[in-house]
């Protein structure tokens, strides 16, 4: 379906975020319901709020529902190949230290296609900013199990169940090295926005596990839309200091939220390639 390229107005109570959008793209191609719009809105305020010129800013998304972001956003943005989105964020961060570099995708982009790259990156602590939208699903594709797919749950390529246990992403976040960790949902837009404001301030690999609704989800396991959305914001439990082996999510039980692992002490990977870089030029400066 076509669209008018024509720039749409916002209401005035958009007005502190509007010029960090292509309203000329909109409307979006999200499903009613879809929680990614919300986020889309959430992330542009705390680039309106962080102080960080709009210029030092860049997105990267791979592919998939979440990887269609930045072309929403009036930023320096890149649509990269499925599951590469954090290599190719690393070699931004390099090459230009300077910027605030965020990468925004989908549970399938970002922990099942590239897996191997959010560990690494982790483990060597990489100075970006990894917001990961779980839906639970790969929903673009048609609703397929992915790694984080509740057990017990409906997809296409499990029509009986999910056999398999899902990944506790703040668990692995913190176990390969992450030094912020936390988990929101698209309805705790307040708190989501204060985790990425803080996460903008962290010298070191920060991932922040935003849960969205998805139709397609709620379509596979026999759910009304309603029902999903509700469960997403009222099952839930924030608390900060939770055991993090104990944040899988699982049927039937509260969604633990909030933002649980802040660590500084450790080193980010670019400020040690420049340290590196420094010594071997005899401690002068790039």
């Amino acid at each position: 379906m076509a669209y008018s390229r024509k720039r749409i107005k916002l209401p005035p109570v958009y007005s502190d975020i509007e010029p960090l959008l292509r309203t000329e793209r909109f409307p979006t191609l999200w499903c009613p319901g879809c929680g990614i719009g919300l986020l889309l809105k959430t992330f542009v305020k705390a680039v309106s709020l962080s102080g960080i010129p709009p210029e030092k800013h860049v997105v990267i998304s791979g592919i998939g529902c979440t990887g269609r972001i930045a072309g929403y956003i009036r930023l320096d943005g890149y649509h990269v190949t499925h599951g590469r989105a954090i290599p190719f964020a690393t070699g931004i961060k390099l090459a230009r230290p300077e910027l605030e570099v965020t990468v925004i995708s989908g549970d399938g982009d970002l922990l099942s296609i590239g897996g191997n790259h959010f560990i690494h990156a982790a483990r060597r602590n990489i100075d970006i900013n990894v917001i990961v939208v779980n839906n639970f699903i790969y929903a673009m594709t048609g609703g397929q199990l992915g790694s984080t797919t509740p057990k017990g749950m409906r997809t296409m390529t499990s029509p009986y169940g999910n056999i398999e246990e899902p990944f506790n992403i703040p668990l692995l976040a913190y176990a390969a090295g992450a030094s912020f960790i936390a988990r929101w949902t698209v309805f705790h837009d307040v708190q989501l926005l204060d985790a990425i404001l803080k996460a903008f301030k962290i010298k070191g690999f920060s991932v922040i596990e935003v849960i969205s609704p998805c139709t397609i989800f709620a379509e596979r396991n026999n759910m009304k839309m309603l029902e999903l959305i509700r469960m997403i914001r009222t099952n839930v439990k924030i608390n900060h200091k939770a055991p993090l082996d104990e944040l899988t999510i699982e049927p039937g039980k509260p969604i633990i939220i909030g933002n649980f692992v802040e660590r500084t002490v450790k080193p980010s990977f670019d400020s040690l390639i420049y340290e590196g870089v420094k010594k071997l030029k005899g401690g002068g400066s790039l």
